[in-house]
Formats: structure tokens, C-alpha cells, sequence
């Protein structure tokens, strides 16, 4: 593998017009802005609309937060989408049983969304506490974070050796992350419903791709100049 290959992200929903685009959006642009080139975002359903652009709603949602809906169209999960893929975020578990049912070998890299994003504030509160550092997020061989690498390609390296990694990590600490009722697990699905609808997918997806951002931002490597030998 390619150890400077941006860390394929998938995300996952039913007909691939409402939630998981908004979610690809959001974090490709925010990913962007902390590792450029770091990272491949992309999104498909289980039931896909196949063809079909993203919902108004979504795609105002999508703007609001700073990203962009343009050029997108709805495609069917398949077990070709899934292959190669670091990390998929479903919308509900039962998105996330659909993923395991084509490509099993991706348990331990599938998680809902919202989970997965609880998980990462859990390894932040323990990390911060074992280091002393408020906010801090874990260093991982091969990705210090805050430390400096002397080229882009090092960077990459080092983005992709952390988030490669971080899907164990993350199920490390599940028991930590449970929620009181199952059902904050999921994503609601908005489509044909009413706009408050929506607002309550954006309430509930938002607080979870703020996470993610704000892991990846704390532990993302930074441009240096790499000493040199005396």
C-alpha cells in the first residue's frame, strides 16, 4: 500500500440523497483544511437512488456548514465501493449490518457515524488526562501530534499511519462510549418529511462531524523543516 494514499472515508445511508451526502460534504471539507490531500470522502446507499443529486434541504445544510453540494449523484453500495475503503460511518446500525453483510472483513472499521464520534471524544478525555495537556489527542507510532515532517509526502505518511490505525483504537474504548438509549446511535431519515425534519438530522450529524474535525485537527502532523546534522 501506498503509505501516502489519502484514508478513504465512506459514508453510508439509505437512498444516498439526504444524510450520507451531507456528511461526505462536511467532512471532505473539513479535511481538507486540515491535511490537504489527506483524505477521500465519498457516500452510497443501501437503497439508492441511483442518479439522483442531493435533496434541497441537504444541500442548503451543506452550504450553511461551509461545503459544497454541487456535482453530486446518488450510487448504490456494492462490495467494489467498499473495497479498499479505512473507514465507513453508516447513518443507523442497520446501515451498518448492511455493510457487513457484502464485505465482512470490515467489522472492526465500520462504525454509525454519532458512535464513532463518541468514541474519539472518549480517547480525547483519557489522553488529555494521561498527558496533562487539555484537548489533546493520542500520539500514534508514526503520527505525533503537533510534530513536524519535512515534506508533504511524510505528512501524508503520517496522517494516513494515525487514522489507519484509529478504527482499533476507537473499539477499544466502546464500552466507555455507550449510549443511554440505542437509538442515539442513529441518524434520522428526513427524506419526504417535514423541514423540521431535517433540522433534527443536521442537530443530530453536526455534533458528530465536529468531532471527527476536531480529532483529526488535534492530531494532524504539521509542515516543518526537518533538522539537520550537526
Amino acid at each position: 500500500m501506498d503509505t501516502s494514499a489519502p484514508v478513504r472515508i465512506l459514508t453510508v445511508c439509505t437512498g444516498n440523497i439526504c444524510r450520507s451526502p451531507v456528511a461526505e460534504r462536511l467532512l471532505q471539507a473539513g479535511l481538507d483544511q486540515v491535511v490537504p490531500g489527506g483524505f477521500q470522502v465519498s457516500s452510497a446507499g443501501t437503497r439508492a437512488l441511483v442518479g439522483e443529486p442531493m435533496q434541497p434541504i441537504s444541500a442548503d445544510i451543506v452550504r450553511t456548514f461551509g461545503g459544497n453540494p454541487e456535482g453530486f449523484t446518488a450510487r448504490q453500495l456494492t462490495p467494489r465501493i467498499l473495497r479498499g475503503i479505512d473507514l465507513v460511518l453508516t447513518m443507523t446500525s442497520g446501515h451498518r449490518g448492511e455493510v457487513l453483510q457484502l464485505d465482512a472483513s470490515l467489522l472492526k472499521r465500520t462504525f454509525t457515524i454519532r458512535e464513532f464520534a463518541r468514541m474519539l471524544d472518549v480517547l480525547a478525555q483519557r489522553d488529555s488526562a494521561a498527558d496533562g495537556r487539555p484537548d489533546s489527542a493520542a500520539s500514534s507510532p508514526g503520527a505525533l501530534p503537533g510534530s513536524a515532517v519535512s515534506d508533504d509526502d511524510a505528512r501524508l505518511a503520517a496522517n494516513a499511519a494515525l487514522w489507519r490505525g484509529l478504527p482499533a483504537r476507537a473499539a477499544g474504548v466502546r464500552h466507555l462510549s455507550l449510549p443511554a438509549d440505542s437509538a442515539d446511535n442513529d441518524i434520522v431519515d428526513p427524506y419526504r418529511r417535514a423541514p423540521e425534519v431535517y433540522r433534527e438530522m443536521e442537530d443530530q450529524l453536526a455534533p458528530a462531524i465536529v468531532s471527527i474535525l476536531r480529532h483529526a485537527r488535534l492530531n494532524a502532523p504539521v509542515r516543518g523543516t526537518a533538522s539537520q546534522p550537526l
